[in-house]
């Protein structure tokens, strides 16, 4: 409640400092007598990064006069929508609404709902040489829209008269202190993994392990490599990755700590909603995708990615071309993100070479060995539970090659039995019933 509390003390701070500037703007522009000369005489409230979230956005991010102008006006309609009615005077002399007010007419709501056209009004006037400096300032490119905070509606092209949204993430935070990730349905078809485990906890060998490090020192160190050594103009933002191996190995849990280690949020991307069999229909869900992971600092991981991206089919048909038409696309979509862009596969064989060729790092997830068995018997069954005595975990390490993710399932068939003896305790026959499962999943026999 108390972050609550800040969060309102510093939002109506902004609301009374842009209250006063819409009355001078208006004093102004329909030449009524007025003390100030420019809008620009209000000097925003002053605010500490310790104040609220909000306040820390706007210190984080350094945001100016006009960008915190039209921040708060985005925010109107959800804290305080009455400030907006004095844009709903009509133009007596027309009969109708002022069209330099900017603004849309709510299809189930009253009220007035701003556009970047309303923030224009308020800052330039009638003034062309501001309205054409704001417009240059004001593009995709500002640092509202580069980190996600603003958003046009289905994001369209560039357009001030389109209705100035913020994202829903960025509403969750600077009005609860909650960064409200988008959910998964078919219009957004991803889904934010997230695991309890530690870096400590990735058992992989040490060329792995090594590679690993590199992709997260650089989603780490990239952005003083390239702004502020400026090596953009030689090195690309965005990061290309390529997981391969053998089920079970790890991938899925090295890029959820990824995204963990460096405070990202990890997308898995469901392909099964992606892959449409209309034609065109592939390129346009994925595009939305791209569109809104675009500059939020997200991991993308694409499991199982041979399934989209694996080699382009010979033209023999209209819908072959097409198909290879979605895979240019998606080769120009991954090389412009500006994020990491994870793909994983059990078999590299299956992705193009098109693909391969822009991968930054192709990191090989083998089976574990016997020392990285041995680590994992005794991470997973060691510290959790009493084991019968006969156990010993360096000879089912030698004896039994399982990947971590078959142990994993071989863990959940001890505890379910341990559950029904009603005893935390793990036995030799429970284990050993569960390597024969898995087993038998590959057709394979102790």
């Amino acid at each position: 409640m108390e972050s609550i509390n800040k969060i309102a003390k510093t939002i109506i701070k902004e609301i009374q400092w842009f209250e006063t500037v819409v009355n001078t703007a208006l004093s102004l522009y329909f030449q009524n007598e007025s003390a100030y000369s420019s809008v620009r005489e209000h000097t925003p409230p002053l605010i500490e990064e310790k104040d609220s979230i909000y306040a820390s956005v706007i210190q984080e991010y350094a945001l100016n006069f006009e960008e915190r102008l039209v921040l708060i006006l985005s925010l109107l309609p959800y804290v305080k929508p009455q400030s907006l009615d004095v844009f709903l005077i009509k133009n007596q002399n027309l009969n109708s609404d002022f069209a330099e007010f900017g603004g849309i007419k709510g299809v189930n709501k009253s009220g007035f709902i701003p556009s970047l056209e309303t923030a224009i009004f308020i800052l330039t006037g009638q003034e062309l040489n501001a309205r054409l400096q704001f417009l240059k300032q004001f593009n995709k490119d500002n640092i509202l829209f580069k980190k996600g905070i603003l958003e046009f509606d289905g994001n369209q092209n560039f357009d001030p008269h389109q209705r100035l949204t913020i994202s829903n993430e960025y509403l969750g935070l600077l009005t609860t202190g909650v960064l409200k990730l988008p959910q998964y349905s078919s219009k957004f078809p991803a889904k934010e993994i997230q695991t309890d485990l530690s870096w400590e906890d990735l058992v992989v060998d040490k060329n792995v392990a090594e590679d690993l490090l590199e992709i997260k020192d650089w989603l780490v160190h990239s952005e003083r490599i390239l702004t502020d050594w400026q090596l953009h103009k030689n090195l690309k933002r965005g990061y290309r990755v390529l997981f391969y191996g053998p089920p079970g190995t790890g991938k899925t849990l090295a890029a959820t700590l990824l995204g963990k280690e460096t405070h990202r949020p990890v997308f898995r991307v469901d392909l099964s909603l992606v892959v449409s069999k209309y034609i065109g229909e592939t390129e346009k869900n994925l595009g939305k995708l791209f569109d809104e992971a675009e500059h939020k600092d997200w991991i993308l991981f694409f499991d199982e990615a041979d399934a989209l991206f694996g080699k382009r089919t010979q033209t023999k048909s209209s819908n072959d071309r097409h198909a290879n038409q979605e895979v240019a696309y998606l080769l120009q979509r991954i090389e412009n993100f500006s994020g990491l862009v994870i793909l994983a596969t059990n078999l590299q064989t299956n992705i193009d070479e098109a693909f391969s060729r822009r991968f930054q790092s192709m990191i090989h997830f083998p089976k574990p060995d016997k020392a990285q068995r041995m680590m994992l018997w005794n991470k997973l069954f060691g510290a959790s539970f009493e084991l019968e005595e006969s156990i010993d975990f360096n000879d089912l390490a030698d004896k039994y090659e399982l990947t971590g993710g078959s142990m994993i399932n071989v863990l959940r068939y001890c505890a379910l039995n341990a559950a029904r003896r009603d005893e935390k305790k793990i036995e030799l026959k429970d284990i050993l019933k569960g390597i024969q499962r898995e087993y038998r999943k590959s057709n394979k026999t102790l």
